[in-house]
């Protein structure tokens, strides 16, 4: 026995290969399927294919009578006799997941005449404790390895492996290297060995001139490689991510000066330069020797699961060994124990079967429980069947028959076909084992082959790689930015950039290249800091503030607004990618911040002036700080009682400072504008849900617009609306503004009485009572009518009578007087012949008018209003029309509830009511003057009132004496409609 230990490249599996072909028969484990092949395509060269076997766990060519068996080190037949057997890597029995089996292979693999251990020479130790019998040669490196520092990426030199240790990594180096240096292949060993195959011939013939690998590379892969440039010193082992060990560098960084070429060694990527110690053990090979080995005990007992169980727990009898882990078997094996495969291992054979199943390998490596399902179903065919069901490998091979899908989609299929691909080459599993070998064979090929093309398609590209290393030429053009911010180099498209930022430009295929992005960006990087130059001494008419809270430089995003301590004090972030730091970064953020201030004291000028005016004090000084806070807008019965308080001096003093006394609304005019509500929303917004919430962005266009009032969105927040200079009223939010104006429209009505002596013509849209009636001024003004106007009318407090309209003659109806005369009461007639009045809008349609809430009965109302609709509805099929006359709502006189007459001068007055008045809120300043209160005892219309009558329920023309007044008035009105 002999054990050949050293570093790499000093020819120890040539040596071995040698020394196997020197005898009559022999075999050799090694420690990747990769491996495998390549050692049986050399033998095969030397000896003939009829005379050389592959054996690996996936892959089976045996022909009749071979002479020599090349294999996986688990795959090794070691209960066949040879004349030389040979196992290579042996220190990789130090590692958890397989570490045990090539210790196995140490302790028991042997061959007739010549048995070879080749590994590390820090496994002398081990092979002098275990062995004790053993020959140890130590072998020479053939070259000199050397370190040499930190590069980037992009420089590191031709003939170069870059060593990262996830494929997420790997990919995103391969990507970087494929836009800075011509392309790259890719080595892993999650990839199949037909795919790495391929990928490496890409390297070895000159395709590309960098390998990107992970620690595959480190076993046995003899390749050309110059440099190898470490971008990672962790890894993740299967249970933790750690810190490679210093004899791991040295088997990867091994890989770089083959035979007597020397070779380089560094890092890359951001990797943390080597300390001197450890560079000097890879220079020297000198590595701390391996102190245990990974050991599980290969004499089982099947008699029963507990009895494999127990012999597979055993502890090693030696100091040098210890114990593995519980592997992936074991992990199968008690899903198994715990499941229907449990029950029908009962005897030893069943469960030496059941082991023998729960050693297929987990290549997808999900989870325990769904490896555990499969070895489950197929020990369970295996002992009622005899063999796997047809249709369930057949479903399950049909899954993975599908090349298409990007990188990741076919390498995960390659690893479910290399399961059924392991299944197809037990002995005694399926009914026709040669079938499903071919079969899963051929899928796997087909998948490996478009593997590979699409990591070529990704990472090999010539025509991005050449634009991207001009980026590098110091004489090359800078890049070429169109108006539309799109950045080119040699009329290639590589990404736009808008403002401060970069976004990079989708590769074909529709993968992002993300990597470009700092190779990219160092092309743009000039151009950004010559914007931020140009932007610190622009003038403020370049900058913009939209709804959407973004600041505009040109039109080109460049920051937003963010909250500030106060609400007109908000801040600005600045939007730029890395590129813009330092001392220009600074400039950019003052200069946007001194804009912002500007802006926000010059659009909303007159509010900022109330924030502490000179010649305020006391309450007039706290309504002004108020409007200050609220943006210039507050609703009057929110201060009301200190505007009560405020002599005419001090309110003349406010209106000098832009405010308003409204009936409903304190506010500053000039800040009711499209621009200083727009500022006024993003502002309030901030700090109240963001600007991202409904309406923030909605409502400036329709401020600027110029409506009157607009429909209520349920979605958008009711103080967005008052924020915006609007005051929801009913189903619709009305301008601050208009509702003032329509308050002067309606303050001079319902201060007339139309039952009361007038000098010349009624105004439009007077009434008796002291009520009022909607005009055409009134509904254009608010830019709706109908039952949306009735609404907005019955919000602030106003109420409505209506009374059905009696039919009349069209000559009748057509009279321009006010009153016509009646021969019971007056105030009857008035009131339905004041509906044709010349200055009257249209109706509103009953059908509108149903929808309206009704006020209680007023004293103008006849009593019998309501019985005498009755009779004319049945007798017709149309609808009847009715008169409507709206009053203020004020509460009921608590004295007149007692029949106490009403104080002179009650009707007469004029202030607006504030909101909708609730009954009994003390609100009593627009209530009508001169009637009779007669809302108690709503919705009983039959109550007499002492001074008047029932109208009688026949229509009859009024029958009058000749020497009435009343026949006078009548002939005259007669005359006039003549």
């Amino acid at each position: 026995m002999k054990a050949i230990l050293g570093p790499t490249n000093t020819g120890k599996t040539y040596f071995a290969i040698e020394r196997m072909l020197a005898h009559s028969s022999g075999m050799i484990g090694l420690p990747l399927r990769l491996l495998a092949r390549e050692v049986y395509q050399r033998v095969a060269e030397r000896v003939g294919a009829h005379a050389v076997a592959l054996v690996t766990g996936e892959e089976r060519v045996v022909p009749p009578k071979p002479r020599y068996w090349v294999a996986t080190v688990e795959a090794m037949p070691v209960g066949m006799p040879v004349e030389c057997l040979a196992v290579d890597e042996i220190q990789t029995a130090i590692d958890f997941d397989r570490g045990h089996i090539f210790t196995d292979r140490i302790l028991n693999a042997r061959g007739i005449s010549e048995t070879l251990l080749l590994g590390s020479a820090t496994m002398a130790p081990m092979i002098r404790a275990l062995l004790p019998n053993a020959e140890i040669i130590h072998r020479p490196r053939f070259s000199e390895l050397t370190y040499a520092g930190s590069k980037k990426t992009s420089r590191q030199p031709a003939r170069s492996a870059i060593v990262a240790f996830s494929a997420n990594q790997v990919y995103a180096i391969a990507e970087l290297i494929r836009r800075e240096r011509g392309g790259a292949a890719v080595v892993m060993g999650a990839l199949s060995p037909r795919t790495r195959n391929a990928q490496v011939d890409l390297y070895q013939n000159g395709d590309v001139d960098f390998l990107v690998a992970t620690d595959a590379i480190g076993m046995g892969l003899n390749l050309d490689i110059h440099h190898v440039a470490f971008a990672d010193d962790t890894k993740f082992d299967g249970r933790q991510t750690r810190p490679l060990t210093p004899s791991e560098f040295g088997q990867i960084a091994g890989r770089a000066g083959r035979h007597a070429r020397n070779g380089t060694f560094g890092v890359t990527a951001g990797a943390a330069p080597f300390e001197d110690d450890l560079v000097v053990a890879l220079e020297t090979h000198d590595f701390e020797p391996v102190k245990v080995l990974q050991w599980r005990n290969n004499q089982l007992n099947f008699a029963s699961l507990n009895a494999l169980r127990d012999s597979l727990e055993r502890s090693p009898d030696h100091r040098a060994l210890t114990r593995v882990p519980i592997a992936t078997d074991q992990q199968a094996l008690d899903f198994a124990t715990r499941h229907e495969a449990g029950q029908l291992a009962k005897g030893r054979d069943s469960v030496a079967l059941l082991w023998e199943v729960c050693q297929t390998p987990d290549y997808v490596g999900i989870s325990p429980a769904a490896h555990g399902e499969i070895v489950n179903r197929i020990f369970t065919d295996l002992i009622r069947r005899q063999s796997v069901g047809e249709d369930w490998i057949a479903e399950q091979v049909r899954f993975c028959d599908n090349i298409s899908g990007d990188i990741d989609t076919l390498s995960y299929r390659i690893k479910q076909i290399r399961t059924w691909t392991f299944v197809a080459n037990r002995k005694n599993w399926l009914q026709d084992p040669t079938h499903w070998r071919e079969k899963t064979r051929d899928i796997e090929d087909r998948l490996s082959d478009a593997l590979h093309q699409k990591l070529t398609q990704r990472f090999v590209d010539r025509r991005t790689s050449v634009l991207i290393r001009h980026l590098k030429d110091r004489r090359m053009a800078s890049p070429e930015i169109n108006d539309r911010g799109e950045v080119s180099l040699e009329g290639h498209l590589i990404g736009t950039l808008e403002g401060f930022r970069f976004t990079l430009a989708r590769t074909e295929g529709g993968v992002d290249a993300k990597a470009l992005q700092s190779a990219a960006e160092q092309a743009v990087a000039p151009e950004i800091r010559n914007r931020a130059d140009r932007l610190s001494g622009a003038p403020n008419e370049e900058f913009v503030l939209a709804s959407d809270g973004r600041l505009r430089w040109r039109g080109e995003i460049v920051g937003e607004i963010v909250e500030g301590d106060t609400l007109l004090r908000p801040r600005v972030l600045v939007l730029a990618d890395e590129a813009l730091t330092g001392t220009e970064l600074e400039r950019v953020q003052d200069r946007l911040g001194l804009w912002l201030r500007h802006h926000v004291n010059t659009v909303l000028e007159p509010v900022v002036a109330l924030e502490a005016p000179a010649d305020l004090e006391g309450t007039a000084r706290g309504i002004a700080y108020q409007l200050y806070e609220h943006l210039g807008l507050i609703p009057r019965q929110q201060v009301a009682d200190e505007v009560k308080a405020l002599d005419q001096d001090v309110r003349g003093k406010l209106r000098k400072l832009g405010v308003k006394f409204g009936a409903y609304h304190i506010y500053v005019p000039m800040s009711l504008k499209p621009a200083p509500r727009e500022l006024a929303l993003i502002l309030y917004a901030l700090k109240n849900g963001g600007v991202r919430q409904p309406g923030v962005s909605d409502l400036p266009h329709i401020v600027l617009s110029g409506r009157t009032s607009i429909e209520i969105d349920p979605e958008v927040a009711p103080k967005l609306y008052e924020i915006a200079g609007f005051k929801v009223a009913g189903k619709r939010a009305v301008r601050v503004d208009i509702l003032e104006r329509l308050a002067d429209i309606i303050r001079p009505l319902i201060a007339l009485d139309a039952n009361r002596p007038h000098e010349g013509e009624l105004p439009a849209g007077a009434a008796e009572g002291n009520g009022f009636r909607v005009t055409v001024e009134m509904t254009s003004l608010l830019g709706c009518s109908g039952e949306d106007f009735a609404s907005i009318l019955t919000s602030l407090g106003y109420r409505v009578r209506r009374t059905p309209k009696p039919a009349q003659p069209a000559e009748a109806a057509a009279g321009t007087s006010g009153e016509t005369p009646a021969p019971t009461a007056e105030a009857p007639s008035a009131a339905s012949e004041d509906v044709a009045t010349a200055g009257e809008p249209a109706a509103f349609s009953a059908e509108d008018n149903n929808a309206v809430e009704t006020a209680p009965d007023t004293a103008a109302e006849p009593p019998v209003a309501a019985t005498d609709a009755a009779p004319e509805t049945d007798a017709k099929p149309a609808e009847p029309e009715f008169d409507e006359v709206w009053s203020p709502g004020g509460r009921r006189n608590e004295g007149r509830r007692n029949n106490q007459p009403r104080r002179e001068g009650q009707a007469r007055r004029q202030d607006r009511p504030q909101g909708k008045p609730q009954r009994g809120d003390g609100s009593g300043e627009a209530r009508e003057g001169g009637r009779p209160d007669k809302r108690r005892g709503k919705g009983k219309p039959q109550r007499h009132d002492a001074n008047q009558g029932r109208p009688p329920r026949e229509r009859r023309e009024p029958a009058f004496d000749p020497d009435s007044p009343f026949a006078a008035l009548a002939a005259l009105k007669s005359g006039k409609s003549d």
